[in-house]
């Protein structure tokens, strides 16, 4: 029997089609072949007879607080005239950040200083 991925067009690992290059999905115990998802190429699931196939997922853990979270040091900003939609307090403290892209406007964070009601108003 010879080799049919030196046939093709690429030489490739089992982990990739050697007609255009995709990587193949895992094998699959209930399947006899092992098929691209772009070309449909073929290869029999006995090829993989042996072969150990491990995967990691990686996931980045969050950076920074949460955008929609007041600190104690945030509510120390400056006062500014606004009346406080929770406990009706005049008068609550503002930061602002930019949370979406450059072009757009930035995002002002309201916080009571009475009831520590926190808004948010996207201009």
């Amino acid at each position: 029997m010879t080799d049919s991925r030196k046939t093709r067009c690429f030489v490739t690992d089992l982990q990739f089609c050697p007609d255009c290059g995709t990587v193949l999905p895992n094998p699959n115990k209930k399947h006899r072949n092992v098929a691209c998802v772009r070309c449909k190429f073929e290869i029999p699931i006995s090829a993989f007879d042996g072969i150990e196939i491990h995967s990691t997922l990686t996931v980045n853990k969050p950076m920074g607080k949460a955008l929609s979270t007041l600190t104690s040091d945030d509510a120390a900003g400056p006062l500014v005239d606004r009346t406080c939609s929770k406990c009706g307090h005049e008068g609550m403290t503002f930061t602002t950040r930019q949370t979406r892209s450059a072009d757009e406007g930035q995002t002002v964070f309201f916080g009571c200083p009475s009831c520590k009601n926190q808004e948010i108003e996207y201009s």
